[in-house]
């Protein structure tokens, strides 16, 4: 009885198992496919050492990839089962709407992208700020619920981008690039009446698109909490200027890459994104009148105080 099992075993293995030489290339494709979007959730996980050339991150690729050939030839006799495997999971996720193939593509090509063109230029923490000058004031100005300032932001999402529909899960992010295009074109600065601190409502500011930096970052920050995303406002010594909500490290890749090389590949040509990182280590990039792009360069580099929109 346990010497028919055996063979019962052998055979099953006999059936499973693939023949030389086409076993190592198997399994070393097979440690490919699983070692890259293990390599993803790495690279976006750990500290970035700044090596030159990323050879950080190449040591550990090729630990992982060794690790995965070494577990796969361990079980080269189900090679077929495991290959099988993970080509299910990859499909049903992307057939079910979770991580697949289409997301895995879009991943490493924003991790490889990042890695080339190092995105990190200033990333200056924001820890001890001062009370916001003229807190309350803005903070109704920001009159986001208005429909006039809805309508606007609808308009500029259907005039800018609208193309862009393979990035679905970074739609709110574009569709906010829209509405700072959209201002950004029409923007004309304009002094405040001489010694009065005037404060328009973004609603008021749809009429002309006109006044001074206030005006600007509550009309935007208005215009971006309308259509979903999270904006503050950055106060510095002279100067106030909107940012825009962009998350973990990882998020800011794909946004690197899709501004970079999908929505502003003239403008940003040779170019790097300015961003602060708060306390919690959110990303938020500068999106000042005075940027040519979403992240442009800081018109002022000091700040002094942080009014987030939730």
């Amino acid at each position: 009885m346990i010497i028919k099992q055996k063979i019962n075993l052998e055979i099953l293995k006999t059936k499973f198992q693939l023949s030389k030489p086409w076993d190592s290339a198997v399994i070393f494709l097979l440690s490919i496919l699983v070692s890259i979007p293990s390599f993803i959730v790495v690279h976006q996980n750990l500290v970035d050492l700044n090596w030159f050339f990323g050879v950080d991150r190449i040591v550990i690729f090729v630990a992982l990839l060794t690790v995965f050939y070494l577990f796969f030839k361990k079980l080269q006799f189900i090679l077929i089962f495991c290959v099988a495997l993970v080509l299910f999971f990859l499909i049903f996720n992307s057939i079910f709407g979770k991580y697949g193939v289409t997301d895995l593509a879009q991943d490493y090509n924003s991790m490889m992208f990042t890695m080339a063109d190092n995105p990190y230029p200033q990333d200056i923490i924001i820890s001890r700020l001062l009370p916001f000058p003229n807190k309350q004031k803005i903070l109704k100005a920001i009159d986001y619920e208005n429909p006039r300032v809805r309508n606007f932001a609808l308009m500029a999402t259907t005039k800018h981008f609208q193309k862009k529909g393979k990035f679905f899960k970074q739609r709110t992010m574009i569709q906010c690039f829209a509405v700072f295009v959209e201002i950004k074109k029409r923007w004309n600065y304009v002094n405040d009446p001489k010694g009065i601190e005037y404060i328009a409502k973004a609603s008021e500011s749809l009429q002309h698109f006109s006044g001074d930096c206030d005006d600007h970052a509550i009309l935007m920050s208005a215009c971006i909490r309308a259509v979903g995303g999270t904006p503050r406002i950055i106060s510095t010594s002279d100067h106030l200027y909107p940012e825009m909500l962009i998350g973990s490290r990882a998020d800011f890749e794909k946004t690197n890459f899709i501004i970079k090389k999908i929505l502003f590949k003239n403008e940003t040509k040779n170019k790097q994104l300015h961003y602060h990182i708060d306390e919690r280590g959110n990303i938020w990039l500068n999106l000042d009148y005075t940027a040519q792009y979403p992240g442009g360069p800081f018109m002022s580099s000091e700040v002094l105080g942080a009014l987030t929109l939730n």
